[in-house]
This record gives structure tokens, C-alpha cells and sequence, in this order.
């Protein structure tokens, strides 16, 4: 079955990085599109950014753009977020998640979801 594992989160001091690992299984990877999510405590689940099938389309949310970096190795059935310049703001559960489509960046484009990783930015 499909299986998502995020790994890499924890608490780093503002202004640190930290880099997130989505590691798949169970699915054709190179055919799906794979997005980065994150929710904070009483707050919506909103997009972080995303990567298209073959690695060619990216989006970022503009609160992230500049300090963050998405990639996938499609040999690996992995995808890297690269975190840097981290804010306290920056701090939630950050969720991978897989779409049987190019592209996608919103929420409902997506259909299989990890068991998310946490971060935290304080000093």
C-alpha cells in the first residue's frame, strides 16, 4: 500500500536549518506529484511547497520562498525539503503527501498523506 514517512524534524533555533526527508513506497513514484504541508496548533493545514512528477515544476508558499528548498531523487522514491533562515512561525507538524498527477499544490489535489514530523523553531 502507499506509505509516506517524513523524518528530520526537531528543534532548531531561529535562524537554523533543518532538512526533511519524505521517504515513499508502495506506489509508482515517478508518476506522482509529492507536496510539503504543515499545520500549527489551532491553526489550518496549508501548503508549504510542492514538486511536480519528473522534478521540473516547483511551488512554493510565499511565506516560505527564498528559505526553503524542495527536490526528489525519483531513483530513491525520495523527496527533500530543505529548510533554512527558519522562523518561529515556521514551527508545525509538516506532513508529505503524494498526487497521482503532474502537479499539484493544493491540499485537495492530494490523496495520500504521511504520519507528519515535528519542528520546532525557539531559542
Amino acid at each position: 500500500q502507499v506509505q509516506l514517512v517524513e523524518s528530520g524534524g526537531g528543534l532548531v533555533q531561529p535562524g537554523g536549518s533543518l532538512r526533511l526527508s519524505c521517504a515513499a513506497s508502495g506506489f509508482t513514484f515517478e508518476d506522482y506529484a509529492i507536496g510539503w504541508f504543515r499545520q500549527a496548533p489551532g491553526k489550518e493545514r496549508e501548503g508549504v511547497s510542492s514538486i511536480g512528477h519528473d522534478g521540473r515544476g516547483t511551488w512554493y508558499s510565499a511565506s516560505v520562498k527564498g528559505r526553503f528548498t524542495i527536490s526528489r531523487d525519483n531513483a530513491k522514491n525520495t523527496v527533500l525539503l530543505q529548510m533554512n533562515s527558519l522562523k518561529p512561525e515556521d514551527t508545525a507538524v509538516y506532513f508529505c503527501a503524494a498526487a497521482n498527477r503532474a502537479f499539484g499544490y493544493r491540499p485537495s489535489d492530494f490523496t495520500n498523506w504521511g504520519q507528519g514530523t515535528q519542528v520546532t523553531v525557539s531559542s
